[in-house]
């Protein structure tokens, strides 16, 4: 891990934003990384006249603005009292700026509501688009987490390394199991497996049993004395599936399949588990040219 690298959060004063902060705060002290705290305004799209109101001590847009990061400090001394803060005050749309600063960043940390959901965005506007458009990995950090719980991080057979080594560093990091999660997706599941949708199956296929020791040893190979349970539900739904398999978890980690807005989205299945997910969600995806 490049511990000379920044982790990003965006932060816009909202009570969804917190959350993020102190998840921020937390592992930039686990890593002995910097910590960058951004705000982003749109006010500027709306009116030019961002100053003081005369007569009125403390006011204006501008300063406004100022004391949003102001008080996201605040937020992160209190989560970790002595962390050296960068800060940085934008105009204009928050996932824009967001994405430029993503390149060469440990992290990108945001809340549900994403920056500027104060202005009455969609609820997790940014942070999909985010997710789709960074340069590093986006956490999307929400209520729920469970302090020790596993690392949870789903595997198929596509691209998986890149997320499960990131798991890896988050288990080992928070001193947590990691949580190694194949769903086989069938679109009917016989009455004689109770609870067969989340629960793990008795004789795993070999193929699957391969692919889940395949990223054991990985994870070894990665963190050697590192916890790993490995499991292998059936479900008719792999968002589902995986969900059911992170009621306990700290975080979930999902690979995305997205290459970009205009090309795609990030996934069906990162998708769903970043709406319905009840703990904080980091999504992994190896960027591609055309987002540089």
């Amino acid at each position: 891990m490049d511990t000379a690298e920044e982790i990003i959060v965006g932060y816009d004063g909202s009570a969804e934003a917190v959350p993020a902060v102190h998840w921020a705060a937390r592992q930039a002290v686990q890593r002995n990384c910097g910590l960058h705290l951004v705000h982003s305004t749109l006010w500027p799209a709306i009116t030019n006249d961002l100053g003081h109101v005369p007569g009125i001590e403390g006011s204006g847009l501008r300063r406004a603005a100022e004391g949003i990061l102001t008080e996201g400090i605040e937020r992160v001394h209190d989560e970790a009292p002595g962390l050296t803060v960068k800060t940085t005050l934008f105009y204009g749309w928050p996932a824009e700026h967001l994405r430029r600063l993503s390149s060469g960043a440990a992290l990108l940390v945001v809340g549900t509501r994403g920056v500027g959901g104060f202005m009455g965005l969609m609820i997790g506007s940014v942070s999909l688009e985010l997710a789709a458009t960074a340069h590093c990995p986006v956490a999307v950090i929400r209520g729920g987490e469970h302090p020790g719980g596993p690392v949870v991080v789903g595997v198929d057979f596509g691209d998986w390394e890149l997320p499960l080594r990131h798991s890896c560093d988050l288990a080992a990091l928070a001193g947590a199991p990691l949580r190694v999660v194949h769903v086989e997706k069938k679109h009917w599941i016989p009455r004689r497996i109770p609870g067969a949708a989340t629960s793990t199956q008795d004789h795993v296929e070999p193929r699957i049993q391969a692919l889940l020791d395949s990223a054991a040893l990985i994870a070894h190979e990665t963190i050697p004395d590192l916890d790993v349970q490995k499991r292998s539900p059936i479900g008719t739904s792999i968002p589902g599936s995986l969900l059911a398999e992170a009621q306990d978890a700290s975080i979930i980690v999902v690979g995305t399949k997205g290459r970009g807005l205009v090309r795609g989205t990030i996934g069906s299945t990162a998708h769903a588990v970043l709406h319905h997910a009840t703990c904080p969600v980091l999504l992994v995806r190896r960027p591609s040219a055309d987002l540089l």
